[in-house]
Parts: structure tokens; C-alpha cells; sequence
């Protein structure tokens, strides 16, 4: 008889190229998944409706993946200090195999889990999987974390990856028995995401699962990943992968992501294509960039990392606040970003900078505000990212260049050159001439005429403004 070994997984939904699902079946045909509902994480209150509903897709196509291969994906709804000792307990487990996180909680709760595992004699194994290097292994010279991403991308772009590990294939599940005992600790039906207090009545613009996550990693890098270069920073353009909500839950495995810009480079023939993958996989680099930070820093999650940030005197108007986020700040470029998330679940990544640079540089409110308010919506919300972007945005975090403001006018004049996006977005502007669109420079008779706001600030004051804040702080 083959030895049970529970796979608890977390960020990871997906049963091929899973490190330590791979690790877990080498050692046993008995593999079953546990997936734990976080109370912890589920009641706070940054967390997305489209994210809730996107990872209980994902959860239910996992489900049907493990019954394919012969096992099942059992879910509990409790503290995982508690339920995942008490599952393996009652079901006699010889091990518990998961794979490691960056976030604090994370890193926290792993090391209660497994004082609690190691106590009742269950053996643990922790394996990194969503990261192609693990945060210890990309150092400075001096053995010292990265602070600044090109140093970082020169050492964790020279060192080979590791190739896809092996789907799991041919495992047993829990006897008639045994599924019993688990029900008596506390396995539940997968509930819906309306069960679980999260409403999302709209269509989810991205499909859970590994087979549509295959599918679109397939689709951008056999067709657009050679365009990416010129076409990324437009939003009007379907020009980026959208894998972010994939990677973030662990849909798609990040090996196999890699595999696929690598194959896609030795089929391109331009020295075009060939900068487009490498721009890409500079991406998927500062998406490690800032997990490794968040690893390394983890202050980064609860504040500034640059000291002239960690007291500044943000004005944080509660009104301007709430103008940007329903998208009715008098800025098109902005509003229709603002719009775009609240009724997607997400937004372009260029629109992304330019609302939180318009937040902080132009309202002069808190970083924290906006950051927090993304989470809320976000379908592919991921503490390191959003931080990392954030802190980018505000000025306050890694990166070297010690002011960033974004002129949203210039913006939009430069990727959203004829308004489409705008158009998309803000329906009362459709009929506005683009020139006046994307400069902002909407006649008053004309917002008027349409039931849009005036600019609720003026940009070249308040840039004046904040800049003057800035050297203030420095002093």
C-alpha cells in the first residue's frame, strides 16, 4: 500500500509543472490535494470579488483535474494552523508537502503549520515553485539583497532555469473510508464565491484554469509576444498577455511560461521579435524583482522603503479620493483607467502607472489609499506586484530615479493618440473631438453639454505643489 501524502495547495492551482506536487508524487502514487479557505485572508477587506471568483474556478477546474488522474482536491474552510494538522492527523498522512511563499502572512502561518505537523510526528516538505529563482539565490556580490532591478536582471537573466516538471499522472485517492474521516474534520463542497460572501455579477474577462491558461500562453506567445515591444504600452491595443491573474493563483506554472518565451525566440526571424520576447521576460523578471523584495523587506507591505516617504505629509481629500476612484476626476486618460478596473477587475499596466502617479503626484494622497482600493478590485491582485508598482508610482520605494510624475495629458496624447481607449471607457466623451480628449482641454460648454466633471485639480499646480513638498521632506 502506497503511503498518503496530502499536496496543500495555496498559489499553485494546477497539477502540471507543480514543483512540489512533482516532489510529493515521486515519493508516493497516494497523492491527494487539500486546499484550505483562509479565513485570515478571505475576511480582510482588500480582497477582490473577480479574484474570489476567479480562484474558485480555477479550484473547481483543479477538481476535475484530480479526479482525471485518479485522486480528488479536498477543501476545508478554517484556520490552516488548525486544519491542515487535523486533516492529516485523522487521515493518517506520512507527510504534508506545499510549496513556499514570499508574503509575510505566508511565511508566518507556514511556520506554524509546520511546528504543528512536525509535533504530531508528519513529516514536511516545502519546495519553491512560483518563482524561477528562489530568493536566496539571486544575491549581490556582497551577498545582500537587490534594491535596484537592472543589477538584479543582469545576475537573474545569466543563470540557467529550471525546464517544467512532470504533470501528475496515474495517483490514488482517499478510500470511501477515508473521505469519510476527512468529512468528519471538516472537508466541505467547494462553495461558490457568493457563498463566501463575494459578489461578481460581471463575465470574467479572464477564464479560470490550467487549460485556458495554456491556451492563452499559447495564443500571446505564438502571436503577439513579437509585438509586445511596440505595442505593450498602448491600452486601446490587445497587445499584453494577460497571464498576470494566472501566475498570481498559479494556473499556469512559471517554467512553462519561460519554455514558451524561449521557443517563441528560437522561431523568431527580426531582430524586432527578438527584442519583444527579451522585453517580455524582462517583465516576468521584475515580477521575481518584487517578489524577492517582498521577501526580503517585508516593511515594503506595511510602508515606504525610501525614508523621505515613511512621514510625508499626504493631504489624502477624502473627496478627491473618491473622484478617482469612480473615475470622475475631470482627467479622461485617468477615468477611463478608473472605470475600466471597476467594471473589469483590471486594468492595462501603463494605466496602472498613470492613475497612481495621478493619486499621489496630483492629489497628494497616500500610496496605502490606492494601493488598497487596486486590491479591492484587482483580478490578478498580488501584494508584491501591486506593492512594488505602487511604490514605483508614488517614488517611495526601490527605484533609483528619485522623482517620477506622469503629465496624464502627455500620456494620453502619446498611447491613446486618437481616444479609443478614452471612447471605450467614458461613454458621456464619445462624441468629444480627439484632440480635446486627449489633451484634456474639454471646452466648459462642452463637459457641460455631456455631464462630465472639470478637472477636480490643475496639473501644472499641483505638480509645482508636491514637488516643492518633496524637497521639504528631503531637507
Amino acid at each position: 500500500m502506497s503511503e498518503l501524502i496530502l499536496f496543500w495547495h495555496r498559489r499553485d492551482l494546477r497539477i502540471s509543472d507543480n514543483t512540489g506536487l512533482a516532489a510529493a508524487r515521486e515519493r508516493s502514487a497516494k497523492i491527494v490535494g487539500v486546499f484550505c479557505l483562509d479565513p485570515q485572508i478571505l475576511e480582510r477587506d482588500d480582497i477582490a470579488p473577480a479574484r474570489v471568483t476567479y480562484m474558485i474556478g480555477c479550484l473547481q477546474a483543479l477538481q476535475q483535474r484530480y479526479t482525471q488522474v485518479g485522486s480528488q482536491l479536498l477543501i476545508v474552510h478554517n484556520n490552516p494552523i488548525q486544519a491542515i494538522p487535523a486533516l492529516a492527523v485523522a487521515l493518517k498522512a506520512k507527510a504534508v508537502f506545499w510549496n513556499s511563499d514570499v508574503e509575510p502572512y505566508s511565511q508566518t502561518r507556514d511556520r506554524e503549520v509546520m511546528a504543528a505537523l512536525k509535533e504530531q510526528g508528519i513529516e514536511c516538505q516545502q519546495t519553491w515553485d512560483q518563482l524561477l529563482h528562489p530568493p536566496e539565490d539571486i544575491r549581490t556580490g556582497a551577498k545582500t539583497p537587490y534594491s535596484v532591478y537592472t543589477p538584479f536582471w543582469k545576475n537573474w537573466s545569466s543563470r540557467p532555469k529550471a525546464q517544467p516538471v512532470a504533470t501528475l499522472e496515474n495517483a490514488l485517492g482517499l478510500t470511501e473510508t477515508e473521505a469519510e474521516t476527512a468529512k468528519q474534520v471538516g472537508v466541505i463542497e467547494l462553495p461558490s464565491a457568493q457563498d463566501l460572501g463575494y459578489i461578481w455579477e460581471e463575465e470574467l474577462i479572464i477564464q479560470p484554469g490550467e487549460a485556458p491558461a495554456q491556451a492563452q500562453l499559447e495564443e500571446f506567445t505564438n502571436y503577439h509576444i513579437t509585438k509586445y515591444q511596440e505595442q505593450r504600452n498602448f491600452p486601446g491595443i490587445d497587445g499584453t498577455s494577460t497571464l498576470s491573474a494566472a501566475l498570481k493563483l498559479g494556473a499556469i506554472g512559471i517554467r512553462t511560461v519561460w519554455q514558451a518565451t524561449l521557443e517563441a525566440a528560437e522561431h523568431s526571424h527580426s531582430e524586432e521579435a527578438e527584442n519583444s520576447i527579451r522585453t517580455w521576460q524582462q517583465e516576468l523578471a521584475w515580477r521575481e524583482f518584487y517578489q524577492h523584495a517582498i521577501y526580503n523587506f517585508p516593511e515594503l507591505a506595511s510602508g515606504a522603503y525610501r525614508d523621505t516617504f515613511k512621514h510625508f505629509p499626504w493631504r489624502n481629500n477624502q473627496e478627491h479620493f473618491q473622484a478617482w476612484c469612480e473615475g470622475k476626476t475631470g482627467y479622461p486618460i485617468v477615468d477611463a483607467a478608473m472605470r475600466q478596473l471597476n467594471q473589469t477587475g483590471w486594468m492595462h499596466n501603463r494605466c496602472r502607472m498613470i492613475v497612481a502617479s495621478f493619486l499621489t503626484k496630483d492629489l497628494i494622497i497616500n500610496p496605502q489609499w490606492g494601493e488598497k482600493y487596486f486590491m479591492q478590485k484587482l483580478i490578478d491582485g498580488d501584494l508584491s506586484a501591486n506593492n512594488g508598482g505602487w511604490q514605483w508610482s508614488a517614488s517611495s520605494g526601490m527605484d533609483p530615479k528619485p522623482l517620477r510624475i506622469f503629465n496624464p495629458a502627455s500620456q494620453a496624447q502619446k498611447f491613446d493618440g486618437e481616444g479609443e481607449y478614452i471612447r471605450q471607457w467614458v461613454s458621456e466623451l464619445r462624441s468629444v473631438d480627439s484632440e480635446y480628449l486627449v489633451t484634456g482641454k474639454i471646452p466648459p460648454l462642452e463637459l457641460q453639454a455631456c455631464g462630465y466633471p472639470a478637472p477636480i485639480v490643475d496639473h501644472k499646480v499641483q505638480q509645482a505643489v508636491f514637488k516643492q513638498m518633496y524637497q521639504q521632506q528631503k531637507a
